[in-house]
């Protein structure tokens, strides 16, 4: 299936930036809350938020709000989605026809 050109580009900017790369990596290991993952990156969650919703914009994760039963605050959980990132001459060529 050919993609467009605008899928192409949100997966190349999802791919463009080191801590994206490093949070597919974190997130292929298991699903993990947005908190826990700033802290693991030494980032402020919300650069980790921005980065995760470009990741989720261009498909490679998702993402659910679940109640902490003990003291009922929400966590955004994430999780990776399975992917597999191609493009070849074929797809240019189909694009730009």
């Amino acid at each position: 299936m050919t993609q467009s050109l605008e899928q192409i580009v949100h997966i190349g900017e999802a791919l463009a930036h080191p801590v994206r790369i490093q949070l597919l990596y974190m997130l292929s290991e298991r699903e993990r809350y947005i908190y826990e993952l700033a802290k693991d990156l030494n980032l402020s969650r919300q650069v980790v938020d921005l980065h995760l919703k470009r990741l989720e914009k261009a498909g490679f994760v998702e993402s659910d709000l679940r109640l902490e039963e003990n003291d009922m605050r929400a966590k955004k959980f994430f999780r990776l989605k399975e992917f597999d990132v191609k493009l070849c001459t074929a797809d240019l060529k189909d694009i730009f026809r």
